[in-house]
C-alpha cells in the first residue's frame, strides 16, 4: 500500500503526528509525508518516513503564499504521479481537513480519511470525529485507528525520533538542564529577564546549564547564558539538539517545537504553558513534566499570538524559583 500522510503545519505539529505515522507505516509497503517548510524537518525524523514531500499550503501558516505562488497545479500534478493509495489528513483541532482534501481528491487518492468537524461532502472516505479535549497526539493516533491504521505490537504510542548523534561535545560532560527561551510566538514567552534569573539560580543550586535556541535567537541566548551557562544558541540543527535535549536531565521551555522534541527522546519538561491553546492538548505528551502558568487566564483559548491581556499576566506570574523548584520536583521524581 503507498500511503500518504499530510500535516501541513510546524515542527510540533509534525512531532505529534508520529505515533500516527507508525500507525500508517506498520500497513505501508512505502510512506510519504506531505508538510510544511516548517515541519521538514521533524518529517525526516520520525520512524517510519520513506519519503516527504513539502509545500507551503496557502492557508497554513502566519504568511502563507498566494494561491498562485503555492502552485496547487504543480503540486496536483506530483501527487498523481505517485498514485497513493490512501492519504491520512491531520490537523488540529481548528483547522480542516477539507483543502488539503480537495487536492488529493483531484490528484485522484483512492481513499481519504480525516478528522472533520464541516461536513465533508465526497471529499472523504472515512470522516472521523475526535474525542472532547483529547491530546493532539492522541486524536492524530484515533484517527488513524479509524482508517485502519494500528500502532505494531509493543509500540507504547508516544513521541518518538530517529536515534540522535552524540552532542557532548557541544553540551560537555557531565549531567545538565537545557534552559530554551525562545517561542514561536510572544503570546507564549516567558520575560528573557525571568529565564536569566532562572538560569543564575539553576546554577547556584549546582546545576550545570545549557541554554538553546535557534540562529535568529543568538542574542536571545547570549543575554539568558550570562556567564553561567554553556550557550548553544544558533549551534544546533533539529538532530543536534534532539542529541542536546536526550542527554539532559531536564528542559525548561514554553509551549513550542522543543518542548515536543524532549519528549520525543524522553526527557522531563517544566513547560511554561500559556494557555492560549489548551494544555489538555498541547502540553508535552508522554513523559513527566510540570505546568506552570495560571492555565485560568483571561487569555485561555484566544489562540492569540500576541498576549490581547496586560501586563502577560498567564506567565508573568511565574518566579525564576517557581522553575528551580519545578526542575528539582521533576529530578526527584527520575531519581
Amino acid at each position: 500500500m503507498n500511503v500518504l500522510v499530510v500535516r501541513l503545519d510546524s515542527f510540533g505539529d509534525v512531532l505529534l503526528a508520529g505515533p500516527a505515522v507508525r500507525a500508517a507505516a506498520a500497513r505501508a509497503a512505502h510512506l510519504t509525508v506531505l508538510c510544511g517548510p516548517l515541519g521538514e524537518p521533524a518529517a525526516r525524523m520520525l520512524p517510519g518516513v520513506d519519503d516527504v514531500i513539502v509545500w507551503r499550503a496557502p492557508w497554513e501558516g502566519v504568511h502563507p503564499p498566494d494561491v498562485e505562488e503555492a502552485d496547487v497545479p504543480g503540486l496536483v500534478a506530483e501527487l498523481r504521479e505517485r498514485a497513493f493509495d490512501t492519504a491520512l489528513v491531520l490537523t488540529s483541532f481548528h483547522q480542516s481537513p477539507l483543502p488539503a482534501a480537495l487536492l488529493l481528491r483531484l490528484a485522484g487518492v483512492g481513499r481519504i480519511g480525516a478528522d472533520s468537524v464541516d461536513h465533508p461532502g465526497r471529499l472523504l472516505d472515512v470522516r472521523h470525529r475526535r474525542l472532547p479535549d483529547r491530546h493532539e497526539a492522541e486524536a492524530a493516533l484515533d484517527t488513524a485507528l479509524a482508517m485502519g491504521f494500528r500502532l505494531r505490537a509493543g509500540d507504547d504510542g508516544r513521541l518518538r525520533v530517529l536515534p540522535a548523534p552524540d552532542t557532548a561535545a557541544l553540551t560537555g560532560n557531565g549531567p545538565y538542564v537545557v534552559v530554551h527561551p525562545g517561542a514561536s510566538a510572544p503570546a507564549r514567552s516567558w520575560d528573557a529577564e525571568r529565564h536569566a534569573e532562572a538560569v543564575r539560580m539553576l546554577a547556584d543550586a549546582g546545576h550545570r546549564v545549557v541554554v538553546t535556541g535557534g540562529p535568529a535567537e543568538k542574542a536571545l541566548t547570549r543575554m539568558v547564558s550570562g556567564d553561567d551557562a554553556v550557550d548553544l544558541g544558533g549551534r544546533t540543527g533539529p538532530r543536534e539538539l534532539a542529541g542536546v535535549l536526550r542527554g539532559a536531565d531536564a528542559l525548561v521551555s514554553a509551549n513550542t517545537g522543543p518542548a515536543h522534541l524532549a519528549a520525543a527522546v524522553g526527557t522531563p519538561v517544566v513547560s511554561l504553558f500559556a494557555p492560549v491553546v489548551p494544555a489538555s492538548r498541547w502540553a508535552p505528551y508522554g513523559v513527566p513534566t510540570v505546568l506552570l502558568g495560571d492555565q485560568r487566564a483571561d487569555c485561555a483559548g484566544t489562540r492569540a499570538r500576541h498576549c490581547p491581556v496586560p501586563g502577560h499576566p498567564c506567565l508573568n506570574g511565574v518566579t525564576a524559583h517557581d522553575v528551580v523548584s519545578a526542575v528539582h520536583k521533576l529530578l526527584k521524581e527520575s531519581a
